[in-house]
């Protein structure tokens, strides 16, 4: 929470539609308008998001390039010809080799994997890697969550008579890789509904039309709730076949039960016979699984999630515990050098009176640098590019927002840059050192033609008024029935005007803030995260506050109860 507080802006809604959704589906009329802001007011598609089922998945075979894909990995099982999927080292790449290797061991294929490390191998499909798979007999290779910008790779590989087939969610290039199928729904001649599935998500259609062809579509809920875990992680939008994965996902990972490997992650994760929701993953889960490709070799992850031996219970265990100990190692890392970003932001103007955040370090870990860009990006509302100088060499990590097309920043500098590619958002780059400056000014540049200062200031949405006499335990459960929340689903918050801390604000860890709030006589307990530095402001105006909220329920010793999490707070009045 920052100390100068963002600016508050309302969502409009349609009050008549969303009375008319209300007593159609027979909800309150909160959940109402809410799905209304999500442009849900058809009361069909509406029942669909709340009530989400496989049976809502597409059809595959509507994709780009999936016959061609199915039919040669069909005739490589029946001719036991070796197949390498090669992946990628974050956790939409683990878990999308993780899908695909098991289903094609399920359907009797000869599989191995290949996942590249971050530091040795570099980003995406290279062409020594179709060398080295070649070299060790493979005929087949399929790539996940990585390759549509493979020009070179997929020329090697054809050189070689190796066939491939590249399955990928990123933005495509104005031509496509040369391979025997390319799988992705950006293609611009793709015409699936579906645009933004992660690449586990492509990985797992893929999967969805080989087990539909061998006739075991019973396969798909244990590749579904590994798919979620990817999807979570991957922060796409959280709709559509998106929503499908990962609230059905999330349902199965909390029911159970699991493989061995999976079953002792959730475990040293704290997480056995807990409820698990997207915040699981996103901040247990998924770090300890990333933590291996950005710390060591993303191999720990993809061998956990693939042992299936009761016998090998206490070899998984110590995997999962390898991988707790290397996000340690991440978080201390990540402290560091985001620490050192922040203070070159603060004290150089070259780089902290720019629209665009442009740092780098000598040394800094390549593993860490992607989640330094986003807390940068956190901190001061502003994209940021984030580097490492290597020899040389500058590796760099692009966060922004949605208001700045990151990737086609780079498109415009792409002179400058010796390899690039990615998402609007989220990309990643390769250039001289010596380039750095040109790079800052370039992409600055490009900035300062769509972005101005109303762009840079930060903003929390509202979705509406909501008085404390008007909160239930039903209207929570309600709300909570759009989860999981994350990317184009975001968590509801609420505003009350003219609330009083009753009690508080008392420090929790020196960071969070925990008080009671009264309006009109109904009282709540409130957390405000990271908001320590506020307590000499909220003491001050205790007496008459307008509150930002979002509603969490909680358990203990068997009782529900609605707690509220503060996401601002502002004088009355200000």
């Amino acid at each position: 929470m920052p100390t100068v507080g963002p600016r508050w802006e309302s969502l409009a809604c349609d009050d008549a539609a969303a009375e008319s959704l209300a007593a159609a589906l027979r909800i309150s009329p909160v959940v109402a308008k809410l799905l209304c802001q999500r442009s849900l007011s058809d009361p069909e598609l509406a029942d669909r998001f709340l009530n989400p089922s496989l049976d809502h998945l597409h059809d595959p075979m509507l994709l780009a390039d999936m016959g061609v894909a199915v039919e040669r990995i069909l005739r490589a099982i029946a001719q036991k010809e070796k197949i390498a999927i090669h992946g990628d080292y974050d956790v939409d790449g683990v878990t999308s080799t993780v899908i695909l290797r098991r289903a094609l061991e399920l359907l009797g294929g000869n599989v191995i994997h290949f996942i590249p490390e971050r530091l040795k191998d570099g980003y995406g499909l290279q062409p020594v890697a179709i060398e080295r798979l070649h070299a060790d007999g493979v005929k087949l290779v399929i790539s996940v969550d990585c390759g549509i910008r493979g020009a070179e790779a997929g020329l090697r590989a054809r050189e070689l008579g190796v066939d491939l087939i590249i399955t990928d969610h990123h933005e495509p290039d104005t031509a496509l890789p040369p391979a025997l199928a390319v799988i992705n729904p950006k293609r611009r001649d793709c015409s699936y509904p579906d645009k933004y599935l992660a690449g586990v998500g492509v990985a797992l259609k893929l999967v969805q039309a080989l087990c539909r062809r061998a006739g075991r579509d019973k396969l798909m809920p244990g590749f579904i709730k590994v798919a979620a875990i990817g999807t979570l992680a991957d922060v796409v939008p959280l709709v559509g076949e998106n929503r499908v994965i990962a609230k059905i996902g999330l349902e199965l990972l909390t029911k159970g039960p699991h493989k061995v490997g999976l079953r002792a992650l959730i475990d040293v994760c704290g997480l056995t016979g807990k409820t698990i929701d997207s915040y699981h993953i996103g901040f247990m889960l998924a770090p300890r699984v990333n933590a291996a490709g950005r710390m060591s070799t993303p191999d720990i992850a993809a061998r956990l999630f693939l042992a299936d031996d009761e016998a090998l219970v206490e070899e998984v265990r110590q995997l999962a515990l390898q991988l707790d100990g290397e996000n340690v190692k991440r978080q201390e890392e990540e402290a560091e050098i985001l620490a050192q970003a922040k203070k070159i932001v603060t004290t150089d103007p070259d780089v902290g009176a720019r629209s665009i955040l442009v740092v780098a370090g000598e040394g800094w870990h390549r593993g860490v640098i992607g989640i330094v860009a986003s807390k940068l990006m956190d901190a001061f509302h502003r994209p940021a590019i984030v580097l490492s100088i290597e020899d040389g060499i500058a590796h760099g990590s692009c966060r922004s927002f949605s208001r700045f097309d990151m990737l086609g920043a780079l498109e415009r500098c792409a002179h400058l840059l010796t390899r690039f590619g990615g998402h609007k958002q989220a990309a990643g780059l390769t250039l001289d050192a010596g380039r750095i400056r040109e790079l800052r000014l370039a992409v600055n540049d490009v900035a300062d033609e769509t972005l101005g200062p109303d762009d840079l200031m930060p903003r929390l949405r509202i979705d509406g008024g909501l008085a404390f006499r008007e909160i239930t335990g039903g209207v929570a459960a309600g709300i909570m029935s759009l989860a999981p929340f994350g990317a184009g689903n975001p968590r509801p918050v609420f505003a009350a005007r003219g609330v009083e801390i009753i009690d508080g604000p008392r420090k929790l860890k020196e960071r969070h803030l925990k008080m009671s709030l009264k309006q009109e006589g109904r009282i709540f307990r409130a957390v405000a995260w990271r908001a320590a530095e506020r307590h000499e402001f909220l003491s001050e105006h205790r007496a008459a506050l307008d509150v930002a909220f979002s509603l969490e329920q909680n358990h203990y010793n068997g009782n529900t109860y609605v707690e509220l999490t503060l996401a601002d707070l502002k004088s009355s009045g200000a």
